[in-house]
């Protein structure tokens, strides 16, 4: 039983697209290498284009900012002009540098044809937290010691499971009574971390908070969010209850990462709100997995929550993921002059109950 799982290789296939490698992907029984636009170097640009004619696979957001009709519904096919280069593909890529590279266009969107390589390439690119836009080009046989996947893989490590490695006290500032349990998902991704303070009644809801990693607001204080002062009062409404768990999921920028996270602040800073800046970028609304935070619940062993949040989103997932969800506890804190215009398009566009 060596031979590799889906989720490993969904996880291999999304760290070589990080070191700037090629993938194969098989579909419908043809062959396709796929490279994520990002960290495409300028040699395998060459080699790739040397196989083929190679199309770019965008996403029907950033295919909606170029003005690219999505034929293909959630993507585009975009052929390459004979005069494109490395320097055109990164320019097409990534809006946060639209300013600085106006002239892209016109685009010629490819119509029919097998697409579920392109979906493939833009899917890994998401997994590995690179921008969603992939150069994608059929071949007959897969270069030596590249690693090939089917489009079949995708789908069937779609739900990463975890599993608790460790767990010991952790004495901290709102309660003695602090426990850390680490979870590690068997895609290879990042681990998540439950934060468990008192002995609460496995048999009764929990005050649980459902937090998402932000590097800005959690550790170096960032005015731009609320995530910061909302870490901290649930720690404080958990320890001054007596019990009860925060989980601190590592789904930095909405699930997007830190990096494409900043790409949006840059976005942000040319008048664009949190919603827009993320659909330029090629990316959902939200693109965070709340499945993970019940399966991490129920692993503790429970199964009713009482959840502090203003985010309808987790309520829904809560419930349709088995955890019932007895009370919503509003959170609101941690607004300033500088968020207001966040808080607002949290409420208008996401929902939150503010």
């Amino acid at each position: 039983m060596l031979a590799l799982t889906a989720a490993e290789r969904l996880a291999r296939a999304a760290h070589d697209m990080r070191l700037g490698l090629p993938v194969g992907v098989q579909a419908g029984g043809g062959l396709w290498l796929v490279a994520a636009v990002e960290t495409l170097g300028a040699g395998r640009w060459q080699a790739l284009r040397g196989l083929g004619t190679p199309l770019l696979a965008l996403t029907a957001w950033r295919a909606e900012t170029l003005h690219i009709a999505p034929y293909d519904g959630d993507l585009v096919r975009v052929e390459l002009p004979a005069s494109a280069g490395l320097s055109w593909l990164k320019a097409v890529a990534d809006p946060s540098i639209d300013l600085a590279t106006p002239l892209k266009g016109p685009f010629r969107a490819v119509r029919g044809g097998e697409a579920s390589p392109h979906r493939a390439a833009i899917a890994l690119c998401k997994k590995a937290h690179l921008l969603p836009a992939a150069l994608v080009v059929a071949v007959e046989a897969l270069p030596e010691g590249l690693h090939l996947l089917d489009v079949a893989d995708i789908t069937a490590a779609a739900r990463p499971r975890l599993r608790e490695v460790s767990a010991a006290r952790v004495p901290l500032e709102v309660s003695k009574l602090g426990r850390v349990h680490v979870f590690r998902p068997d895609d290879g991704s990042e681990e998540h971390y439950a934060i468990e303070i008192g002995q609460a009644d496995r048999r009764q809801p929990v005050l649980t908070r459902l937090h998402s990693a932000c590097f800005t607001g959690d550790l170096i204080g960032s005015l731009k969010c609320d995530c910061g002062p909302q870490l901290r009062a649930a720690l404080r409404q958990i320890g001054d209850t007596g019990a009860g768990v925060l989980l601190y999921m590592n789904q930095e920028g909405r699930g997007i990462g830190l990096a494409n996270k900043m790409r949006a602040y840059s976005l942000q800073d040319e008048g664009f709100d949190t919603v827009e800046a993320n659909h330029r970028l090629g990316f959902e609304d939200d693109e965070r997995n709340f499945e993970l935070g019940a399966q991490m619940l129920k692993a503790l062993g429970f199964s009713a929550v009482r959840l502090l949040t203003n985010n309808p989103a987790k309520l829904a997932k809560m419930q349709s993921s088995g955890v019932a969800v007895a009370e919503r506890v509003p959170l609101i804190v941690g607004e300033n002059p500088l968020n207001k215009g966040y808080l607002a398009v949290k409420a208008q566009k996401s929902g939150h109950l503010l």
